[in-house]
C-alpha cells in the first residue's frame, strides 16, 4: 500500500512589476533542505540557484525566476517563505548607535512590500532627439549584495549595458539585441556626465523591497531606525528560513 500524498494549499499574488496574478504554494521540506544547505555553504551561486529553483517550482513553472526583475523575485520569495514557515521572521540586527551590539527583532513579512520611488522612470532622456528605454536587472545581471555605489566601474558599465532595452533616435527605435556589445559600449561611452548620472539614478530609484523598523540598544537604551531593503537584506539571512 502506497503512503499518502499530502495536498498543498495554493495562494495567489500580483507581481509588483506588472498587473499579473501568479499562483504559488509553500515550499516543501525537500526544497527547504536545499535552501538551507545553500545558506550553510555561504556560496553566492548556490544560494542564488536555490532561491531561483524554489521560486520557479513553487509558482508551478509560471515564473522564470532568472528572467524576472530582482524585486519581483524578492517579493515572490518572501510570499512563499511566509506561507511555508510563518509570516513572522526573527532577524539579528546590529544597533546603529554603537555599531557593535546585536538585537533580535521580529518582522512581520506580510507587511514588507515593494516600494516605488515617485521620481523613478525607465525612460532616460539624453537630448531632444535621443532617449534610452531601460529594463530591470535580473538576479543574473546584478549582484544582490551590491548597490550601485558599491560596484566597481566595469560592474556598473556591465549592468547598464545588460539593462538597456532600446535606444530611440527621433522616430526610429534601435533594439540592443540587434547590435554588438562593442557598439553598445561605444554608445554609452559617448554619453555626457549628465546622461550617465540619469542611468545611475534609474538603478538607485528602481522598485525594491523596503521595510523600516525601530530597534532599541539594550546597553545604551538608544532607539534607532534600521532600514532593510533589497536582496542583500532579505535573501541571504538564514533567519528568513526559520521562524
Amino acid at each position: 500500500m502506497a503512503l499518502p500524498i499530502l495536498e498543498t494549499a495554493t495562494y495567489e499574488l500580483t507581481l509588483p512589476s506588472a498587473d499579473i496574478k501568479v499562483k504559488y504554494r509553500p515550499f516543501l521540506v525537500k526544497e527547504e533542505k536545499v535552501l538551507l544547505q545553500a545558506l550553510e555553504s555561504n556560496d553566492d551561486v548556490e544560494i542564488k540557484n536555490a532561491i531561483c529553483d524554489i521560486v520557479s517550482t513553487c509558482t508551478f513553472g509560471q515564473v522564470n525566476a532568472k528572467a524576472i526583475p530582482t524585486f519581483d523575485l524578492e517579493f515572490i520569495f518572501l510570499q512563499v517563505r511566509s506561507k511555508s514557515v510563518g509570516e513572522i521572521a526573527n532577524i539579528r540586527l546590529k544597533c546603529p548607535d554603537d555599531n557593535e551590539t546585536y538585537v533580535t527583532h521580529k518582522i512581520d513579512l506580510s507587511k514588507v512590500d515593494v516600494e516605488v520611488d515617485d521620481k523613478h522612470s525607465n525612460e532616460i532622456t539624453v537630448n531632444d532627439n535621443v532617449k534610452i528605454i531601460m529594463k530591470y536587472p535580473t538576479i543574473d545581471t546584478v549582484d544582490p549584495k551590491l548597490s550601485v555605489s558599491g560596484m566597481k566601474t566595469q560592474q556598473v558599465f556591465d549592468m547598464i549595458t545588460s539593462c538597456i532595452h532600446s535606444i530611440i533616435e527621433g522616430e526610429k527605435e534601435h533594439y540592443v539585441k540587434d547590435y554588438s556589445s562593442e557598439d553598445l559600449n561605444k554608445f554609452i561611452e559617448s554619453l555626457d556626465r549628465k546622461a550617465f548620472d540619469k542611468l545611475n539614478k534609474f538603478f538607485e530609484t528602481m522598485p525594491q523591497l523596503r521595510h523600516e523598523i525601530e530597534v532599541e540598544n539594550p546597553k545604551t537604551k538608544v532607539k534607532s531606525k534600521v532600514v532593510l531593503k533589497g536582496a542583500q537584506d532579505f535573501f541571504v539571512l538564514p533567519s528568513l528560513t526559520t521562524a
